[in-house]
């Protein structure tokens, strides 16, 4: 699958004990061969660190944010590209999230 910076993607994310997985949405903020850079969405608002405007235009199903944290995993994980932050999603969160996004 050929992936873009702000495609909003799904894959399998492990529990911590390793014993499952469920399936969840990141956006893609850089790649690197075959490895992708993501930052994790999650739909537990009080849990993330920018709320997304346009949630709905980037293919989720619920309100969701953004978290301040980065994953590096492979791209043959991802299972489906779902949407594209917005533009003024885009402008929001990078240059709000902490991580130096700017």
């Amino acid at each position: 699958m050929n992936c873009s910076r702000n495609d909003v993607v799904l894959l399998p994310i492990p529990f911590t004990d390793l014993t499952s997985r469920k399936v969840r949405p990141a956006i893609v903020v850089g790649c690197n061969g075959d490895d992708l850079f993501l930052v994790p969405i999650s739909s537990q608002l009080f849990n993330t660190d920018f709320p997304l405007q346009n949630w709905q235009a980037a293919g989720l199903n619920v309100p969701c944010g953004v978290k301040a944290q980065i994953a590096t995993v492979e791209e043959r994980m991802d299972l489906k590209t779902v949407g594209v932050l917005t533009a003024a999603d885009r402008r929001g969160w990078m240059s709000g999230c902490g991580l130096g996004c700017n």
